[in-house]
């Protein structure tokens, strides 16, 4: 069975404290799953294409649970890795106010998914019918296996004509930037969409420009990539930000409208954006439609708490149409 969207990493048990509680008062936590490249299948699965996820996970009640929540979702699992002698990775997210930020505490080491190897999946055969794999800077950061793994995954793909998307990610507490950058350069090679950030390029790339549209060029001449999708967020305050999406390909360049959001929950947000330039990448063929449909998706994604995006297409069209300022209740 082929797939539109296939993706590879860790998901974990996210913890967080209720009504902006710290984690040192709290005597409860909301439980959530949550994981970059999950996030973008279920988001991808909720738009209408059929995704898969693939990872490992500890066979135990906390896994399944983790599974759970993706089928709930219509994302295929039947290819996840199944660990009884590993456990999941949990992260503790604290919501904070300004001049409060939001605080993250990972409990990841050992995970089940830092012990997988290459030839544990089978990926040439999994990318056979697929048309687009999406992985993540985060996964490789885990474990050497785990960038073994990756960069199996990335080759596969490319030898099966599967278009390869990568969201750069980094994560400052699983990796350096020395590190990241003796990954992340090979890999580039073998990527055709990359998703970044101006800060992300800088620390992994050290490329740097006068404008995004500098940056973007700047990244496409060095690697060969077919589109570079950057995001654009200002943070006035914790909850209010704005938000908007661009994409440079063969010197053109796509801007989405930029959005005035209200954050209830930014974990996932820049997931759902891959997820929506992804499906407008691949239903459309189209790049502003790819960019309008990440930025709106996106938007919309951080007024609904945890990581996954419980949004609909029909409310991202209705918001594209320019209709993000019709917020009586609907009745």
């Amino acid at each position: 069975m082929g797939f539109d969207v296939l993706t590879f990493g860790e998901v974990m048990l996210r913890l967080s404290p209720p009504d902006f509680m710290r984690i040192e008062q709290t005597d409860k936590f909301n439980a959530h799953a949550g994981g970059a490249e999950m996030n973008v299948a279920v988001a991808c699965s909720r738009l209408g294409l059929s995704s898969a996820y693939v990872t490992k996970l500890g066979d135990n009640s906390i896994g399944h649970f983790i599974r759970n929540q993706a089928r709930m979702h219509g994302v295929d699992t039947s290819n996840i890795l199944w660990d009884p002698d590993s456990r999941c990775g949990v992260y503790f997210v604290e919501f904070g106010a300004a001049p409060r930020t939001n605080r993250v505490i990972y409990d990841r080491k050992h995970s089940a998914i830092s012990k997988v190897k290459p030839g544990e999946v089978e990926w040439d055969r999994l990318f056979k019918e697929t048309s687009l794999f999406h992985a993540s800077g985060i996964t490789p950061a885990l474990s050497k296996s785990c960038a073994d793994t990756t960069l199996e995954a990335l080759k596969s793909a490319k030898a099966n004509d599967t278009v390869v998307s990568y969201d750069v990610n980094y994560r400052g507490k699983l990796w350096t930037p020395e590190e990241a950058n003796k990954f992340t350069e090979p890999a580039s090679e073998l990527i055709d969409i990359l998703i970044t950030t101006e800060e992300d390029t800088k620390v992994v790339y050290s490329i740097e420009g006068d404008s995004y549209e500098e940056v973007a060029k700047k990244l496409v001449e060095k690697f060969g990539f077919k589109v570079v999708v950057i995001t654009l967020r200002e943070t006035p305050s914790v909850w209010r930000n704005k938000w908007s999406v661009f994409a440079y390909s063969e010197g053109k360049v796509y801007k989405s409208p930029v959005y005035d959001v209200e954050v209830v929950d930014r974990l996932g947000g820049g997931d759902s954006c891959s997820a929506g330039f992804i499906y407008g990448y691949l239903k459309f063929n189209d790049l502003q439609m790819a960019v309008d449909f990440g930025a709106a998706f996106s938007a919309l994604k951080h007024s609904v708490p945890g990581d996954l995006a419980f949004i609909n297409k029909e409310e991202v069209e209705k918001l594209m149409k320019g209709r993000e300022r019709g917020l009586r209740i609907e009745r």
